[in-house]
This record gives C-alpha cells, structure tokens and sequence, in this order.
C-alpha cells in the first residue's frame, strides 16, 4: 500500500538501522525510502520511472541489510533455430518447471547457425511464449533476445503484455538490436547499419518503456527520427506492474551501458569469459552513477553452454552431442563433473557479482541433463 513520502526515516536514520540490523525497522525504512524516492523523483531520463525507483530503493537498502537473501537463480535457455519443434520446447518448459529452475527462455531467431540443419525449421519466439503461458503455471518465460529489427515497437509492446495477461505475469522481455544479418536476408527483413539499428533501439525502448507506463485512460505520442505514435491508447497493459522486468545485454562500450543504465532491470553477458564480463558490468554501474541511478538495481546475469557428466564418459558423450570438444567447452562454457560447475560459477559470482545465470542448453532430447544440474549443482548454490 502506499505511504507517505513525509514518513521517510532519511538516510541518517536508515543508515543507524542498517549498523543495528534492526530488520522490523529496516523494511520499514526501505518501504519509506522507496515511497520518498517516487515522490520525490524529478528527473527527465525517459524509461526511469519513479515506482521502478522504489521497487529498487527497497531491494537495495533490504539487500544490504542482509535481512533479504538475493538467492541465486539458474535459468534454461534454448536455441530452437537449431532444431526443434514447439512439442520440443514445451517438453523442456514443463520439465523446467517440475525440476526447480526459474525460468525457461528462448532466442529469438529465424535461421540455424553452423553445421546443423535446422529441420523442422524456426519457431516464432513470442507465439512459442504465448503457447507455454499457457501450458506452465510457475516458470518465468522470455527472450535472449528479442530482435530489434523483427518486430515494430508498438506490436511488440502490445504482444508482450498479452503473453503477460496470459502467463498470470510471468514474462520477461530481453531485447536488442538485432545481429544476424543472414536471417534478415532469408526472409526479406531490413537489415540497417549498425548506427541505425541502435538509433531505432534506444526508441524503441522509450517506446515500449512509454507505452506500458502511461496510466490507463491517458494516451501516448512520441516523435522520433524512426518512429512516430499519435494519441496511442497505450494498450493493453501487462499484469506485472509498473511493467515486465526488461533486459539488456551486449559487450558495446559507450551506448550499451548508457541505455542499461536508463531502462534495464537487468543486463546479460552471453558467452563471454568472467574478466570480461566484470569490465563490462562496471561500465553499466559507471553509466548509472552517471544518471544518479543506486547500479545495484540492475540485476547481473551471464549465459553458459552447458555440458555436465557425472564421469569422463557422461561428459564426452554430453559434449558430442551438441557438436563441442571437452576440454574447450571447460574453458569457455559451463563444463565438468557438478563439483567442477559449482566451482566455476561461485568464481564468476565472487568477480561478477551475477544472481542469475542462463545454462543453455543445445540438446533438448537430454532430460536427464537438467536433472543431473537440478539434484548435484543447484543445492550447492
């Protein structure tokens, strides 16, 4: 429920209650100061809304207390342009699902890469969403990621929200600028220069941003270089509220950060190695020192093909499987016996900082697999 701005203990205070670990207090303080912080807010950074503010006011000052755990997650991530029908997906959600993992999300893409063929063909990443919405009840459901190029940012903001409505507010939306230029030229979709596909990213996200946090009743226009909305009525609203956590990712320098910094609950690094993924969440918290945003509201998330054996035998035949040498899916994936795989991921949360990490997974006929990480690795986290 609401509280009064006028309640807010003020730092000092909040700062007493935090050296006395008074938790009663502490939540009490973080609920004011989160309150405080959406009443107070002025500022004109476009997709940093005031109840976001709160929401991550309070997580820091309860995270900080340590009367608040930030467990950490393991989410599925899949590939389906390699290979796999929407029964396939499915079959790996549910089982998602039963086993204990957070979250079962997807790329967004419409041709395979490398050797393999492909068959049966792509799957449409938010009409796979839509599907398992409703076929799930529990598992956070999204993309890694979306592609800016795919989709307009009006229909995209409307088909999100819908798969929200659907999920019972389940769903995450990791988004980009889109990459692949050979996907673009299979099936006739315009592939700008890199320049422009950021310009058209950084309105879209104002766009979606605008659209889902415009009270209902209101209406949204926005005139951009690439994008114009007249007197939109900026529905349908998703049930998550202020709107469906947002992520970004990517290993760009200067405007990658700045936009995490502006509109990201959360920033990703896929397939990258532990060193550089710390630069590359300092550069965010650097972006959001910039802006007078707390960086700690950013969740710090990577992705790691996964490939884990309970013996040399298990493992070889696990890497085979998806095409991969042992030894160097050891170096750059998450590889090895269980003992191995907690051990690396404790040493990227001692470097990082990361509370999620997307195991993907390339074989999506193994079960077994997840169930191996499910009993031998998750409870040691």
């Amino acid at each position: 429920m609401p509280v009064s701005a006028s309640r807010c203990y003020g730092t000092r205070k909040c700062s007493r209650v935090l050296l006395r670990g008074d938790a009663h207090q502490l939540r009490e303080c973080a609920v004011d100061a989160a309150s405080a912080s959406a009443s107070a807010w002025t500022g004109s950074v476009t997709g940093y809304d005031p109840l976001r503010r709160a929401v991550g006011t309070a997580r820091t000052l309860l995270l900080a207390s340590g009367t608040v755990r930030e467990y950490f997650k393991l989410r599925i991530f899949t590939e389906p342009q390699q290979g796999a029908t929407y029964d396939d997906l499915l079959r790996v959600a549910k089982h998602a699902e039963a086993t204990g993992y957070d979250a079962f999300f997807r790329s967004d893409h419409y041709l395979r890469m490398g050797s393999v063929s492909g068959e049966p063909g792509p799957t449409d990443a938010w009409v796979t969403l839509a599907g398992l919405a409703r076929e799930t009840s529990r598992v956070r459901l999204g993309t890694l990621m979306t592609a800016g190029t795919f989709r307009l940012p009006g229909p995209l903001a409307i088909a999100v929200a819908q798969v929200d409505q659907m999920s019972g507010g389940r769903v995450e939306l990791g988004l980009g600028t889109g990459w692949y230029e050979a996907e673009h030229t299979a099936y006739g979709i315009p592939f700008p220069s890199l320049k422009e596909r950021f310009d058209r990213y950084a309105e879209q996200l104002e766009i979606i941003t605008g659209l889902w946090g415009t009270p209902a009743g209101e209406h949204f226009r926005y005139d951009g270089e690439h994008y114009q909305l007249v007197d939109s009525p900026a529905l349908p609203k998703p049930v998550q509220q202020p709107r469906p956590p947002l992520l970004i990712g990517g290993q760009g320098k200067k405007r990658t950060p700045e936009l995490a910094a502006r509109f990201a609950d959360e920033f990703n690094l896929p397939f990258v190695d532990v060193d550089t993924a710390a630069k590359q969440f300092e550069r965010v918290a650097e972006a959001c020192t910039a802006i007078g945003r707390p960086h700690q509201e950013i969740v710090r998330s990577a992705a790691l093909v996964l490939c884990v054996g309970k013996s040399d035998a298990e493992l070889t035949r696990r890497a085979d499987a998806i095409g991969r040498d042992v030894e160097e899916l050891r170096l750059n994936g998450l590889a090895g016996t269980p003992d191995e795989v907690v051990a690396k991921i404790g040493t990227w949360r001692e470097l990082t900082g990361i509370t999620r990490l997307y195991l993907q997974v390339l074989d999506l006929s193994d079960l077994d697999h997840l169930d191996l990480v499910a009993a031998e690795v998750a409870p040691q986290l």
